[in-house]
């Protein structure tokens, strides 16, 4: 999940900058001090190891493992002699900074942000290393009912918020081409999920592509149209992966296969002990277990030798389909005019960190 490299006034079609799109990340990050970056904060979890080893891991509210792996401070134990600072994100483009101004290690991010990041000449200094879940009804876009607007193709001429550079914004750009329109058949507006909310009560908007927790908030007056499970179905899958930092790559590749292991860890524990998983996920996202059983319900986790399958990730020496699902991104996001150029096959291949995998996992 995860927005904007660009902000669009509302009402107006997004447009490619004309400046190089990296360099206007770069400048955002650089301005940003540490992990201070726009869309982010650190919510003082750390670990109390003493050592000089440190690991800065960015997540997001989110039902996944990464907060069970918070929650119950498997990597703290697992790396006791590490400090460990976790730092909670809103969206994937001020991931994707926070990577730039070198103030992140590893950090969930969306598939459609990821394929913005490997698609300059320069991309940013990050590789896939695991899969957090598969987006299904999780990400959805609601219609107000009052807009008796019943299909997709009835937002003609509607105003639609959505975080830019998310997976929601590419599942929602889809939807539009799905039903036969085109982003400036509509007027897409860049907002973050909290503002979505506002937005929506405000009638500013007529519609919404958003990712949970805002989302069960829209469906009590909203309709969905349709689902990122249903978008995925039809060939656009979209994901919430981990990344990892060059950097780390290069000085701790042992601290990454103990994190890869304890990730791999919690995706076991959604299906084997989900009521477990309820508890620290609720803990996490300060909501009750009715309604964080409800949101897990709504993703698709996969087993970790899923991961490693020929099917999404892959194995050291033979990537798998998830390097074709992330070329189609970035191609379909070149054709939407949201970027300039999509990766190559080769640039997105590069882009996955495959090494050890799967005996790492088991």
């Amino acid at each position: 999940m995860s927005p904007s490299l660009f902000r669009t006034p509302a009402g107006r079609t997004p447009q490619v900058p004309q400046g190089p799109t990296r360099r206007t990340l770069l400048t955002g990050a650089l301005a940003a001090a540490s992990v201070a970056v726009t869309g982010c904060s650190s919510d003082g979890d750390g670990s109390a190891g003493g050592g000089s080893k440190m690991l800065r891991i960015g997540y997001f509210a989110f039902p996944s493992g990464d907060l069970i792996v918070k929650n119950e401070k498997l990597l703290e134990k697992a790396l006791p002699d590490y400090r460990i600072t976790w730092v909670k994100f809103d969206s994937g483009a001020s991931v994707n900074q926070a990577f730039l101004g070198k103030s992140l290690d590893i950090a969930a991010l969306g598939s459609s942000p990821l394929a913005r990041g490997v698609s300059d000449s320069s991309p940013i200094p990050y590789k896939v290393a695991f899969i957090l879940d598969v987006a299904g009804e999780n990400e959805a876009l609601i219609a107000r009912k009052d807009t008796r607007v019943t299909d997709v193709a009835g937002l003609r001429g509607r105003t639609i918020g959505t975080p830019f550079a998310s997976t929601s914004h590419y599942s929602l750009l889809a939807a539009l081409e799905k039903a036969g329109l085109t982003p400036s058949d509509v007027k897409l507006v860049d907002l973050q999920p909290q503002a979505i909310l506002a937005a929506w009560q405000r009638k500013d908007i007529d519609a919404a592509y958003v990712w949970l927790p805002t989302l069960d908030e829209l469906r009590a007056t909203g309709r969905q149209l349709t689902s990122s499970k249903e978008i995925g179905a039809g060939g656009k899958p979209t994901l919430d992966l981990s990344v990892v930092s060059d950097d780390l790559i290069a000085r701790d590749p042992q601290a990454i296969d103990i994190w890869r292991k304890v990730e791999a860890d919690a995706l076991r524990r959604v299906k084997s002990d989900p009521e477990g998983s309820v508890k620290a996920i609720a803990a996490e996202l300060g909501i009750s277990a009715a309604d964080a059983r409800a949101q897990l319900s709504q993703g698709v986790f996969l087993t970790p030798a899923e991961v490693t399958s020929a099917d999404w990730l892959g194995a050291d020496g033979r990537p798998g389909k998830l390097a074709a699902y992330l070329t189609d991104t970035g191609r379909f996001l070149a054709d939407q005019k949201q970027i300039q150029a999509a990766p190559s096959p080769d640039a997105v291949r590069k882009a996955l960190y495959l090494k050890g995998l799967p005996d790492v996992l088991k």
